[in-house]
């Protein structure tokens, strides 16, 4: 049975002033067009709706039931349409985001500030690895995502919003702490717990050392950075994360940040979605709020005199 909306609201109007004629004025129709709609529903039924007794309209048995599912669709139909005039509003709506493990240290922050800026939008964040990231942005599964680098294609817009430098950790009282200029040489001789295979982190660390012709060989892998710096405090050896995961630590001095030839290594965090998604207008105001915060704490940064400065940095020492 194919019946339309419009067939369904005039219906209704039909059944509720009892007058084909009041239902064509209420409509702001014509009384043929209201007729003609009524015929073709008709049909589509196969079997009278309605019947006329003088210049009243009686629904039929079958007319009747068609009320009732009519009165519950123009219901549904109003409601969707109340929902989404809201959705339109601004502050309010469903954001759904997706981040990197390692942006997870900033996007807590973030979002914390976002929502008290917009209490009225609901936020749902997965943290996940490199590779569940990948599959989300193929299924189209979420509003937006930050990570690490992106893949490279048309199919995505990917924005780079702040500074990721990725460093060599080490435990308070490891023997290289407080050395300066440490050969890359040197670093391999001590055992490393880096990230999973396949991660934006073990990726950029493998690339640096192929590039200088070192062989790089993981003693120990963890899928977390938790789990990395847990196992460095431990005295299992060396790590590479985000600056940005040990402030506390830092602060504490549980672990330290060794000055390494050729670290920091220098990547970025993106904003990723894809083009042929549409973007609801949480996830438009998520996104460009995201952008203001971050100019404004590196114009914080750059006005106190320290250069930019990212959340969740330490800036206090050698880095």
């Amino acid at each position: 049975m194919n019946i339309t909306l419009r067939q369904s609201r005039i219906f209704e109007a039909v059944a509720e002033t009892g007058s084909i004629t009041r239902a064509a004025e209420s409509l702001h129709l014509t009384q043929p067009a209201v007729s003609m709609q009524l015929r073709k529903l008709e049909h589509e039924v196969g079997m009278p709706l309605i019947e006329s007794h003088g210049r009243r309209i009686h629904l039929t048995h079958a007319g009747e039931e068609m009320l009732r599912y009519c009165r519950r669709l123009n219901r549904t139909v109003r409601e969707a349409g109340a929902v989404f005039e809201r959705l339109r509003e601004p502050g309010h709506g469903q954001l759904h985001l997706a981040v990197a493990s390692t942006v997870n240290y900033f996007a807590t922050e973030l979002i914390a500030s976002f929502h008290r800026r917009y209490p009225d939008i609901q936020i749902r964040m997965d943290v996940t690895n490199r590779e569940a990231l990948l599959g989300m942005l193929e299924e189209y599964e979420h509003d937006l995502i930050l990570m690490g680098q992106p893949p490279d294609s048309p199919e995505l817009e990917a924005i780079p919003f702040m500074d990721n430098p990725l460093v060599v950790i080490a435990a308070a009282a490891h023997p290289l702490a407080g050395r300066r200029r440490i050969p890359m040489k040197r670093l391999i001789e001590e055992p490393f717990v880096l990230r999973e295979c396949g991660s934006g982190t073990r990726m950029a660390l493998e690339k640096l050392f192929t590039r200088k012709g070192i062989r790089l060989s993981a003693q120990m892998e963890m899928n977390s950075n938790e789990a990395i710096k847990q196992a460095v405090m431990a005295g299992l050896g060396l790590g590479v994360v985000s600056m940005h995961t040990v402030r506390m630590e830092r602060e504490s001095g549980k672990l330290v940040v060794l000055d390494a030839a050729g670290f920091p290594i220098r990547r970025k965090w993106y904003l990723v979605h894809r083009r042929d998604r549409y973007l609801s207008r949480a996830a438009e105001e998520f996104k460009q709020y995201l952008l203001d915060y971050v100019r404004n704490e590196q114009g914080a940064g750059s006005r106190e005199g320290a250069g930019p400065a990212l959340p969740g940095t330490h800036t206090a020492g050698r880095a």
